[in-house]
């Protein structure tokens, strides 16, 4: 996927191992899951969402808003360096801002400067197989496979 030395980089052999094929498209080759779909989307409990390739955390729920975008929505990242940006100008026309996790390196999703009703104006539309949340209360959702 990239040729930058992650501290959380495994080899494709060993991600393929880990992770689900689902996730493996999506974390590790760039793909997305489908609008509306994600075991995420409507997760309003309070806790923490991290990588789901190498557990680093990524958002709090206080930054999570509903953006109707089809994807879980965040306005900023838990810490500045959880995560790196990456121009993406796959879509002809439409350039965009990759969003990785800056741990393993793995594809999360974009960020778009689209949300002004957030404090910082930005919506970081992520992929919910992308993400394991743990609650405040220890309980662990979006970790299937």
């Amino acid at each position: 996927m990239t040729e930058k030395n992650y501290p959380g980089a495994r080899s494709e052999e060993e991600w393929k191992a880990k992770l689900t094929p689902l996730e493996y498209n999506i974390l590790r080759t760039a793909g997305t899951e489908m609008p509306g779909t994600g075991a995420l989307l409507n997760e309003h409990r309070s806790g923490m969402y991290l990588c789901k390739a190498c557990g680093a955390e990524l958002f709090t729920s206080e930054t999570k808003f509903d953006s109707f975008c089809g994807w879980p929505s965040f306005f900023d990242p838990d810490e500045k360096d959880a995560v790196e940006y990456v121009e993406d100008t796959s879509l002809p026309g439409r350039p965009r801002t990759e969003v990785r996790c800056a741990n393993c390196g793995s594809h999360l999703g974009h960020v778009f400067p689209d949300a002004p009703q957030t404090p910082t104006g930005l919506r970081y539309c992520m992929n919910s197989a992308c993400l394991t949340f743990v609650a405040e209360d220890g309980s662990v959702s979006g970790s299937e496979g």
